[in-house]
This record gives structure tokens, sequence and C-alpha cells, in this order.
């Protein structure tokens, strides 16, 4: 008997027949050519997804006029039929192994007019004549305060009208079985259904029936164009989640309107780009959030409905499936994370599936925000055509690697998936690293999915653990090769007065659990501190410390030479977690506030340490005295020492992660991965203490000599 038999059960959209009820919703990667043509990496994403059986791949922000408004720097584009012949690439590599293909159309509308320093942009273009339904730019700074958006002119309205169609044409010719419109976030379409957004007073704003008077104008010319056999589809904000913004009950008057119109499924979203908590739902956010929604709005519609946002567990999916909360799951990050979840679930491997934590790290803020290619924190694969030509080694080197944390397993992961031998020396009694006191932070319990299914793939494939053991010098020269993978450590800065009373965060956050298969042995406690904590530092290890202290109900302030506190850290968590130190959340969220408001003291450091206050002073050497039962250092530091002393002893050492430099997990899984991807059985290392395999043939021979 099939385990998951609504999961892969057919659905008709239209009169497409869809093979299963997964679709991938429309992820910008942001990898199209400059002139917003096809390019080979679009090609190869789509196909994996393809081929890890999506049923129905939706493929993303497509501009219908580049000239007025593109998502971002590097999207598709639909604006001429000089287009076709590469998106038909693109569809024919989709259909290739059986999935349908939808190709979304998006005008960013307000949000193409953000100029490049603003710290969330993500285009380049700043327009003199801006597209939009009138209101203030989303992302003010010093040079645009204030300023508005020129509303589009009815002329402008019709003619964008055409644009949209006219690409809709394109995307049928080109061979797509679909065209969706994207009217959620804020961009165009969904400015001017927005009873928050569109301030207008003409025919296309204010009441209900003109404001869906564009969507509907652009679906009808389409049908025009296309056939009414031609599937439509609408990607919608079902709730804004701002104050005057569009609710359930009139997001269920929208699903009947866009039904009457001839639309054939809908796709749910939330947001718009004033709540950003919604429309990003990072870790904070359970699984299956939205459900609600695609709920009621199946109340009203006989077409299919596409839920997504947070969906991970297939089990979860099925679920939903069969209680009728939704007729489609769909997975945008969690098929960055992993194209194959479908082939998983099919063929009853959930284990291994590897879930999206919604970190955010590798496809938005060192990304999309960063105006790079789409990644994954955890999928060093996802962008990364070096992973796709992956071979088994014929000749099989004994890696040693120094720190069982994330950069360490996945090196070793790699390196066993190749045939190569990997051990791992790790100083406690427990894999996982610094990922392991993130799962004792509320909100982020999402990390130990990622750290179980490492620690699963490490013991499926077989690689030698040695726990609590620091590995000598004369055991390591029996290894070909040594990765230092040995992380970050807390210190204290100098700073005057009782130094040794600053409480390390690693013994504060620290893993307890028992009942852990990963946790071999050991006494391992928390260490409990008073009711007025300082935290003195920044960083993911201060905002997790913050988090985890504030939420037991301690009284908690920090200290920062920051201007602003967690600027490193991912931006759309920050701005949950900054509600959160107020005691309110952020949209959509229902937690329990602390008991105490976090204070934040930026600009500032500690200046001296005395019997239960401290002295803090700011950059103009103004000094403050609070007082402190305990004080807690997350000042990170690369744990080198043995890293030295391995050199010294001629070791050849690759250092990788924290342990190079303190950043995040995304730096941590990539190092790691491309040290296991780049073993060769002929190492050669450069000046850099980098491997340098990859060399032209004269020169390997020069070298190798």
């Amino acid at each position: 008997m099939e385990k998951f038999p609504n999961l892969f059960k057919p659905i008709q959209i239209g009169n497409l027949e869809i093979p299963n009820r997964i679709a991938h919703e429309p992820t910008d990667i942001s990898s199209s050519n400059a002139d917003g043509s096809v390019s080979e990496r679009d090609i190869f994403h789509h196909r994996e997804i393809a081929k890890g059986g999506v049923g129905l791949i939706i493929v993303g922000a497509t501009t219908p006029d580049a000239k007025s408004g593109r998502p971002t720097v590097t999207c598709l584009v639909a604006d001429d039929d000089n287009y076709i012949p590469g998106l038909a690439r693109l569809a024919d590599s989709i259909h290739q192994y059986g999935a349908k293909c939808a190709l979304q159309l998006q005008h960013p509308g307000r949000q193409c007019a953000i100029p490049r320093h603003s710290v969330m942009s993500t285009n380049d273009m700043v327009m003199k004549l801006p597209w939009s339904a009138g209101h203030e730019i989303v992302y003010e700074n010093a040079e645009e305060k204030g300023k508005e958006v020129r509303p589009m002119t009815v002329e402008e309205v019709l003619e964008m009208v055409e644009l949209f169609a006219e690409a809709a044409w394109r995307v049928k010719q080109a061979g797509f079985d679909a065209v969706e419109f994207h009217a959620a976030h804020g961009y165009l379409i969904s400015g001017f259904m927005s009873p928050f957004i569109n301030k207008r007073n003409d025919r296309f704003g204010g009441s209900f029936e003109n404001r869906m008077r564009f969507p509907l104008a652009i679906i009808d010319q389409t049908q025009k164009k296309c056939g009414r056999d031609f599937p439509i589809l609408v990607r919608y904000s079902a709730d804004e989640w701002v104050p005057g913004g569009r609710e359930i009950q009139e997001s269920k008057l929208v699903a009947k309107t866009f039904e009457e119109a001839g639309v054939a499924a809908l796709d749910l979203s939330m947001c718009v780009q004033e709540s950003p908590g919604a429309g990003f739902d990072p870790m904070q956010y359970p699984q299956g959030w939205t459900l609600y929604a695609s709920e009621a709005i199946k109340e009203v519609v006989k077409i299919p409905v596409i839920n997504s946002h947070s969906l991970r567990d297939p089990e979860y999916c099925e679920q939903a499936l069969a209680e009728g909360k939704t007729d489609m799951v769909g997975l945008a990050r969690q098929i960055l994370a992993d194209p194959y979840w479908p082939a998983k679930a099919k063929l009853n491997k959930p284990g291994k599936i590897r879930k999206c934590i919604s970190c955010l790290t590798g496809c938005w803020q060192e990304a999309l925000l960063a105006k790079k290619e789409i990644g994954c924190a955890i999928n060093p694969a996802c962008g990364d055509l070096r992973f796709a030509d992956m071979k088994k080694t014929e000749n099989p080197l004994r890696v040693v690697i120094v720190g069982g944390g994330p950069a360490g397993m996945e090196a070793a992961r790699i390196a066993a998936v190749r045939g190569h031998k990997p051990t791992i020396f790790e100083k406690t009694d427990e894999l996982g690293g610094a990922i392991l006191g993130c799962c004792m932070v509320p909100g982020k319990e999402k990390m130990k999915w990622y750290a179980d299914w490492l620690r699963y793939e490490i013991k499926d494939l077989s690689v030698a653990v040695k726990y609590c053991h620091p590995p000598s010098i004369a055991e390591l020269k029996e290894y070909d090769i040594v990765l230092n993978a040995t992380g970050a450590g807390s210190y204290v800065p100098d700073v005057h007065g009782l130094t040794d009373t600053v409480i390390p965060f690693e013994e504060v956050i620290a893993c307890p659990k028992r009942g852990c298969e990963f946790y071999p042995a050991g006494d391992r406690k928390n260490r409990k501190v008073g009711e007025r904590v300082l935290i003195w530092g920044d960083h993911y290890a201060a905002a997790d410390t913050v988090t985890f202290l504030a939420a037991a109900g301690k009284d908690v302030t920090i200290v920062t030479e920051q201007p602003e506190f967690g600027a490193s850290v991912e931006v759309i968590h920050m701005y949950v977690l900054r509600k959160r130190f107020n005691q309110t959340d952020a949209e959509a969220l229902d937690s329990k506030p602390y008991k105490y408001p976090v204070k934040i003291h930026t600009n500032s450091t500690l200046y001296e340490i005395r019997q239960g206050e401290v002295v803090i002073q700011d950059r103009e050497f103004k000094r403050i005295a609070l007082k402190v039962d305990d004080i807690i250092t997350c000042h990170t530091q690369p744990n080198v020492d043995f890293l030295h002393t391995m050199r010294e002893a001629g070791l050849r050492v690759v250092n990788v992660g924290d342990s190079l430099r303190p950043r995040n997990l995304h730096a941590a899984v990539k190092e790691g991965a491309l040290f296991g991807l780049s073993l060769d059985d002929q190492l050669l290392f450069n000046a850099n203490n980098a491997i340098m395999n990859d060399l032209p043939l004269d020169v390997r021979i020069q070298l190798l000599g």
C-alpha cells in the first residue's frame, strides 16, 4: 500500500492533468542571462526539480516589461518574441521528466523603484517614471524619504494589460502548459487589488470592483490572445497582515471573482512587503501555519487551491490533503534544500529528505538580497554546477576531520559519498557543533532537523567517529590529509574588573537532552544564571542567547559595539526578534510575550565589571552603571591553536568554517562540501594552504615533476 496516496494522486487544472499534488512554487533564482534570456543554469535548476518528481513546476518571476520593472537584477524576461526559443528549451527540459509547467509573470510595481544602496533592495533599477498604483516606496532612506511613486495613468494601465497578455502568449508559444499571474506580496497587480496599497480615486481604485478591474482585464485579454483553454493560475495574498489590508473574507470574494473569470487554479500566499514576517515565514513560524487560508478559500470555489509556506514533511502534507485543507501542496525553499523531495517520499524514504530549516541565509540574505544567484545554506549543490559532476574516486584517501560540527560533517558526507575514507575526531560526546545550541532556542527548533539529517547520513555512510577524542599529532600523521573544522569559541575582550565572572554563551545554551540517540554519554547541564542578565556581543551567538534567556523570563540587557544589534544576522529573523524584544509579535505569529522587554545599548562596550554591576562606555566616552546578576560574553574567535600546531608539525591541513572566520551555517556547509569535492589522489596545495587540483595539465606535470 502506498504511504502517501493523496500526495501522488493526479489532479486536473483546467484541461491540464497534473500527475501528482506537488507544486514547485515560483522562485526567482536570479540566474538568467544579463538580457533576461534563459541561461544554462535556469535549465539545469528546473530540470533537476522535474527529475525529482514535482507534478507542476511554476517558473518564477518573469517580467512582461523589462523596461519598467524587473523583480530582480537577472530575472527572466518575456517582453519580446526573441525570448521564445530560450523559454521553449526551458519548457522542454521540464517536460522531459513528466512534469507540467507554468511560467509566472510578475511586474514588481512600486517595489522596482528601490535605490541600490537600500539594505532590502534586490534591484539596481531606479526608474524616473516608476509604475504603481500610488503609494510611498517600501524601503525609505534619507534620500527617498517621503517620496511617492507616481501612479500609472489610465492609458498606462491599459498598455500594461496588453503587455501582460502579450507575454502570456509568448509563454504559450514556448510550450508552457499554463501561465500564472503574480498578484501577491504588494507587486503591481497586488498593488491594484490591495485596499492597503491602492490609493487611486478613478475606475481602478476604491471599491472592490474597481480594485479588481486591472487583474480581470489582464485575464480577459490573455484569454482572447491564448484561448480560454490555456490554463491561467493566479497567485495572491490571502491575508495581507497589515492594518487596512485584505483579510480572509475579502479573499473569499477575490477567489469567487477569479473563478467566475475563468481562472483554473488559485495559488495562495501571504503578506505585502510591509509584513515581511508573514511573507518570508522564517524559522519562528510553524509548519503549515497558512492552511487556515486554503481551508477558507476552498469553501467558496471548486477550482484547485494550492497552499504553500513552511510545508516540509510529506506526512504532514499527506494529512493536509486527506483532510481537504488544500488541493495541492506548494514547495519552494524546500525544493532548494532537496529537489528530490517527491522521489524520496514516493519511494518511502522520507527520513532521507533534507528538510528546509527556514534560515533564509542562502536563498535570501546571501543571494537575492545581495544581488546574487540563489543558493541554499544546507544544500551546497544548489546553484553550484560543480556538484552535478561529482564523481566517485578511484583512489580513496584517508581523510581526518578535526571537529564534528556542520562543516566537518558535510565534508565527511561528501568525501564518503565519493568513496574516500573519512574519520571525524570530535572533542565532545556528540556530533553537531554550534547547531546543537540552536536547538535550545525557542523558534529555532528546526535547526535540529538538519543536525539529525547530517548525523543519520554520517551513520548510514559508515563514517568513523571518535568521540571525546582530541587527536594527537602522531594519530593525524596516519592520514593523507587533515581538515580543521574546530569552529569558533567565545572569549572575554579586555575590560577592567572581574573578568573571571563572565560566562561563555556556550555554557548557557548547551543541549542537555538525554533521550537523543546521538547523545552517547556524558552529563551535560546548562549553566544557571540570575534574574538580571547582560549579553555582551553580537552576531548569531548573541541573538540566540538573548532569545533563550528572554523566553525563560530573564531581564535581559544587550551591549553591542555595533550601531545596530544583529545587523549581520539574517534580516527577516531580526525583524521578528526586534518585535519580540518589544514584547510584541510579528504578524501571524502567536507566541508568549517576554516577561521583560529586551533593552539594547548600541555603540557601547563594557568598561568595568564590578560585583553586582557593570559600567558601560559609549563611543563618546559616556559611562553608565547597570545592576546585573550575570554577564555572558558572545564574542567569538576562531579556534586555531591546534591548527597552528598541526601546520608546525608539517601536516597538510585545510581550514574551513568558523575556524577560518566566524560567519554562519551557509559558509560552514559550503566550505566543508567543497573540501570533500576537491579531494583527489594527488593533493596539491597552493601558497594559501588551499587545495588546487583543478590545474592545466602542463602545470600539473610541472609541479608534480
